[in-house]
């Protein structure tokens, strides 16, 4: 299900405001999401269409401002599991990646048209293949996407830094033994 946020140069604080970053947990961020914008209660993510959505689709510059990883936890934790924008923040897009959650960068009108779809079709659905590197509709939209190798490779292994250091537990068990 896709959400449409018909927003540019969206920023970390309003993603997830500054004064609930006081959390020591990489949970509980999700209810907070978008929270001042949450009070108005025509606020697209307050809409019942839209409850559950996995996929937000949203305009230029998304994530910018601060460097906060608190921004992809709180959107995970609140459902999504991709991003679509003709463009992000290169940090965000960076801890988007780290946790698990795709940004995907398409071009000004295809995402203008996936917002218009969302915005006027009541259950707009997208599926996401990104063994593929597609975005497809099943009305005939179908847009291929760019994801460097080892973003894809981390994202489909499910893994983040530190299960990649985890793969090499036995060599690094090895070198600490050998060099004690």
């Amino acid at each position: 299900l896709v959400a449409p946020l018909d927003r540019a140069n969206v920023d970390t604080d309003q993603i997830i405001p500054k004064q609930f970053l006081k959390r020591i947990e990489r949970t509980g961020f999700g209810q907070f999401l978008f929270y001042d914008w949450r009070q108005d209660p025509s606020f697209v993510l307050n809409e019942p269409r839209y409850e559950g959505a996995s996929i937000l689709v949203t305009d230029k510059n998304f994530g910018c401002g601060s460097s906060r990883e608190h921004a992809p936890w709180a959107l995970g934790e609140f459902g999504f599991r991709t991003i679509i924008a003709p463009s992000f923040a290169d940090i965000f897009a960076n801890n988007c990646f780290k946790n698990g959650m795709l940004p995907i960068t398409l071009t000004p009108d295809q995402v203008a048209e996936i917002m218009r779809r969302a915005q006027q079709q009541p259950g707009y659905h997208l599926t996401i293949d990104l063994e593929r590197q597609t975005v497809e509709d099943g009305q005939g939209l179908s847009i291929l996407f760019v994801v460097g190798e080892f973003q894809r490779y981390c994202l489909l292994e499910g893994l983040d830094d530190i299960g990649l250091t985890l793969r090499h537990e036995d060599l690094i068990r090895a070198y600490e033994v050998e060099h004690r």
